[in-house]
């Protein structure tokens, strides 16, 4: 660059910007009026073997144009994507807090009180004692074989729904 004096402004040794008597007090509100640029020096060609494989490839694809209510469905879409993976995460990370704060074996002893015995296992059926509804099922085959329950059943059922009743008030027999 050439030397100038400091009422000379800016020089450079293509021309390009030049700036004659510039005064740098820049309190007033023109401070590009004495600025001159050469146009040509703005223009830049770029030949086809210097541009690179990418910018090319892009410019000769047409972009798609999408309306604005599409684009606020895509915005939206991804907005209530981010919400779902957010809410999927804390709700991974409770179920693992859960599993992490169960222990693996908790109070064996109700279970203990609620499994039969080894015992009574290796016994069998042939050991115990018959429930209250077989009882009552062997009690209602006796019944139905019972020669006067065929001869009369509703007289029957009558006599022994009157002996319950004195039975249960406390009268005897």
């Amino acid at each position: 660059m050439p030397f100038c004096s400091s009422r000379c402004g800016l020089a450079t040794m293509s021309n390009e910007v030049v700036l004659d008597h510039v005064d740098w007090d820049f309190s007033s509100s023109d401070i590009f009026s004495g600025l001159t640029i050469d146009p040509d020096s703005l223009v830049k060609k770029l030949d086809s073997d210097t541009r690179s494989t990418v910018s090319s490839k892009t410019g000769l694809e047409e972009k798609t144009l999408l309306s604005k209510k599409e684009k606020m469905k895509m915005r939206k879409e991804k907005w209530l994507q981010k919400i779902e993976s957010v809410r999927l995460a804390k709700q991974k990370q409770k179920a693992e807090a859960t599993r992490k704060a169960t222990p693996v074996v908790g109070d064996m002893q109700p279970l203990m009180e609620a499994l039969p015995e080894l015992s009574d296992l290796k016994t069998g059926i042939q050991g115990r004692k018959p429930s209250k509804r077989e009882e009552e099922i062997v009690q209602f085959h006796e019944v139905i074989a019972n020669p006067r329950y065929k001869a009369n059943p509703l007289f029957v059922i009558s006599e022994h729904l009157s002996k319950r009743l004195r039975q249960e008030e406390g009268k005897p027999l």
